[in-house]
């Protein structure tokens, strides 16, 4: 029997997706902050990208494999996508607890790929639960405030080693040790990603499958590893054509955000702090300065996100045209920092980044959540996801260092020059969809 999906209020999908809050912790706090632990470790700035690969490598395994299971998961108590999440964040608090305790190089790479392959596991069966849970009416209303979630927990992770050190906790430690400040950091975050999910857990319920004699007889005819692969082999090669479009936008804009990451604070700390020693207060303090501005792309992407779900709830929205804006401004302020000439400026260019962060975290998977089988949803949002991981491999096997020298030249602060560009062009791919299903509410 088919379960008519009721709309939902505000309050409803807020406590489904509250668990998102804890997630972007732990994803402020690596994006933020590992290339401030990598090079407090010793990393030179050209290598930070490849220390970053083991993350995108494991999201390009586990998403699908997680969307996979979670779709052929079902108990009567404990639902289909809640299980995963209760294993993630297990697993990812206890990540972020140790990651700025590495003491090598080599243990700082391996405990940010455990993260990341931990916060996966939670994260991809979120956003299927928006739409196992929403009728297609209000997806782009609960992305919407699955995003305004995410940027609160990016604003807040992202300041928290600026918080620790107002608060007395040193900022500077000897050299290739990782301060207090950061420490303190990494452990509130790992505290709040496991109670935000834990929250989510307790206050959502699951629908059981439509037909749950047919969902238990399908189950145990795909039990097997290789029937496993063969499924999700197969889904990929059957992908909708909208998916295959979303993934070219999908490609130009996580290869921006990832040299965002990568590259943020080596180049804004030298290029606009003068700031090189990575031992000295003044490298930390431009650190700390960086994850500040940083934050600012969160709270502007969960004011965007806030306006955008008020929109939502009562408008019909072409999503096809506000994603290609949103991009394009977030490329816009990517440039802009190149050209700045006071610091309190990066507010202004980061928030024109968090307007496209917010459309980035909710309009891809708006569009593509109406074009997909409900009973693939799982294995499908993890397929997508791998339109997300392949640009960072990309990037980190030598793509960023190498169109950015050949592009713009050897200065590190080019970095956000090409993450600019890249963005731009996700935006103008968004005018290759062709499906108005898709493009439209």
């Amino acid at each position: 029997m088919a379960h008519l999906k009721k709309d939902l209020d505000f309050w409803q999908i807020w406590n489904m997706s509250f668990g998102m809050l804890g997630i972007q912790f732990g994803f402020a706090l690596q994006g933020g902050f590992m290339s401030r632990i990598f090079q407090t470790l010793g990393a030179d700035k050209d290598a930070i990208p490849m220390l970053w690969i083991a993350a995108p490598l494991t999201g390009l395994l586990i998403q699908p494999i997680v969307g996979y299971l979670s779709d052929r998961t079902w108990h009567a108590r404990f639902g289909r996508r809640k299980p995963f999440f209760f294993v993630g964040a297990l697993l990812s608090s206890i990540a972020l607890f140790f990651t700025p305790y590495s003491s090598a190089l080599w243990m700082a790479a391996g405990a940010l790929w455990i993260l990341d392959a931990s916060i996966n596991i939670s994260m991809e069966p979120f956003r299927a639960l928006v739409a196992d849970k929403l009728p297609n009416s209000q997806r782009s209303y609960g992305f919407m405030v699955q995003t305004l979630i995410i940027g609160t927990g990016t604003w807040i992770a992202s300041n928290l080693p600026w918080m620790m050190t107002k608060l007395g906790i040193p900022n500077t430690a000897p050299a290739g040790v990782v301060p207090d400040s950061v420490k303190y950091a990494f452990g509130i975050g790992g505290l709040v990603l496991f109670l935000s999910i834990l929250f989510t857990i307790l206050k959502t319920e699951e629908y059981p499958p439509e037909d749950l004699d047919e969902f238990e007889l399908q189950k145990e005819k795909s039990k097997g590893l290789l029937k496993g692969v063969k499924e999700i082999v197969r889904s990929v090669s059957d992908m909708p054509v909208v998916m295959k479009q979303l993934g070219l936008v999908q490609f130009f804009s996580w290869f921006a955000f990832f040299t965002m990451w990568s590259f943020a604070t080596p180049a804004i700390t030298s290029h606009i702090f003068g700031a090189t020693d990575t031992s000295s207060a003044a490298y930390n303090n431009a650190a700390d300065s960086v994850g500040t501005y940083m934050g600012t792309y969160g709270l502007i992407s969960m004011f965007t996100a806030l306006v955008l779900s008020v929109i939502t709830s009562k408008y019909r929205i072409n999503r096809q045209l506000l994603h290609l804006v949103c991009l394009v401004a977030g490329g816009a302020g990517f440039i802009m920092i190149y050209f700045i000439i006071e610091p309190w400026m990066l507010h202004i260019c980061f928030g024109l980044v968090g307007i496209a962060w917010a459309s980035i975290l909710s309009m891809p998977y708006a569009m593509l959540s109406s074009s997909v089988d409900p009973r693939k949803m799982g294995i499908y949002m993890g397929i997508f996801n791998m339109f997300i991981v392949i640009p960072q491999i990309v990037a980190a096997l030598g793509g960023i260092n190498f169109l950015y020298k050949l592009l713009f030249g050897e200065a590190v602060i080019n970095t956000m020059l090409l993450a600019g560009m890249f963005l731009v062009l996700a935006g103008l791919s968004n005018l290759l969809i062709t499906d108005r299903r898709a493009s439209h509410d």
